[in-house]
């Protein structure tokens, strides 16, 4: 059973809320995920599972959302790609998901499987990360895609996700799209300049919803480095990669909550990417001032 007050309802009361991005293991033992997500436990209020991020495959993110849920209590929010799932697939893995008890969804078109591990697998794609919302939207109102009524509704809790710097008239487009049709929060991909986070947060300010900033710590210099050459959509500044070059381990830590010490008045909560690195959320919520209090002011 989980706590009673729920991640929606933080959301909706814009309760400061702190996530953190889990990948499920590339084999059938959970022992090492459930390990990792214990040391979570009271620090996030809600755990991101992916679904076979970068097109490699790994364990269904269904099934660990709901063995942590069961086994840790501690909520999960489970990620949805449109790549490897036809529209009677997609519906019924939510519908799964929501009898299984996870009720929180972060909606994805999905990575090439050309990228992945599996290259000669074939991407579906009847729909988008649109499309797949007004899925989960339409099973929230009791009827399937093609507009049969369901036996009993969902009620799931809709995540999509935005790149606070690409402010492009078709981004900000699609994201108002997406609102229209049923997300109810959003997870950024990782930001490190608060300007650009707050130029985003002015142009979104009309459609009034909980914003949760990406946060990826970054490990070394050449982490910082490869990320602005390889990783379209992230942009490190160049202090911040002078302040690696020239520092020591436990640097990114330290800039990451300087980081959300910044923003954290602004903004409706975190969620946090390790990349497996359990240990260093903890350390980033130990060190950021009054990171569980009620947020003062949202734009």
């Amino acid at each position: 059973m989980l706590n009673s007050k729920n991640l929606c309802q933080k959301l909706t009361n814009r309760e400061f809320v702190v996530t953190v991005e889990m990948s499920t293991p590339k084999g059938a033992d959970i022992s090492n995920s459930i390990e990792e997500a214990r040391k979570l436990y009271g620090i996030a209020d809600a755990l991101n599972i992916t679904d076979c991020p970068m097109a490699n495959m790994r364990m269904s993110p269904i099934a660990l959302a709901h063995l942590l849920q069961n086994h840790l209590n501690i909520e999960t929010i489970f990620h949805l790609t449109c790549r490897d799932r036809n529209l009677i697939g997609l519906q019924a893995e939510l519908l799964g998901a929501y009898a299984l008890g996870v009720r929180n969804i972060l909606a994805l078109t999905g990575d090439d499987p050309k990228r992945g591990d599996v290259p000669q697998a074939t991407g579906v794609y009847d729909v988008d990360s649109i499309g797949l919302i007004k899925i989960a939207k339409s099973l929230n109102n009791g009827f399937d895609y093609s507009g049969n009524r369901l036996e009993s509704s969902t009620s799931f809790c809709i995540g999509t996700t935005a790149n606070p710097n690409d402010l492009s008239k078709e981004a900000i487009e699609k994201l108002k799209i997406k609102i229209e049709n049923g997300a109810s929060f959003i997870q950024t991909q990782p930001v490190y300049d608060e300007k650009i986070l707050y130029r985003f947060l002015d142009a979104i300010n009309e459609f009034d919803i909980p914003v949760l900033v990406g946060v990826l710590p970054l490990k070394s210099y050449k982490m910082a480095v490869n990320l602005n050459e390889k990783v379209p959509g992230i942009e490190v500044p160049d202090y911040i990669i002078e302040r690696l070059k020239n520092s020591g381990k436990g640097e990114g830590t330290k800039i990451a909550v300087e980081f959300i010490n910044k923003i954290k008045n602004v903004i409706n909560g975190v969620h946090i990417m390790p990349l497996g690195r359990t240990d260093i959320v903890v350390d980033i919520v130990n060190g950021v001032k009054n990171m569980k209090t009620d947020v003062k002011e949202v734009l």
